[in-house]
């Protein structure tokens, strides 16, 4: 089992989720060296399956309002 860890670099506006395109909070890091991004609408709906397959995981969304 792996356990995430955070990822210090800074998400930016320009960051867009990979699912819908909004602005991303939510950086994951597969083993393979893929990255994600995810706004905080579809990290909450894809939490439980990204802790599992996660190498990293950089976590901004107590940035939304």
């Amino acid at each position: 089992m792996t356990t995430p860890v955070i990822d210090d670099r800074s998400l930016t506006a320009s960051d867009r989720c990979d699912s819908c395109g909004a602005q991303a909070y939510l950086r994951v890091t597969l083993n393979s060296g893929s990255e994600l991004l995810f706004c905080a609408h579809h990290a909450r709906a894809h939490h439980d399956k990204l802790q599992q397959v996660a190498l990293r995981i950089h976590d901004e969304t107590d940035r939304v309002r």
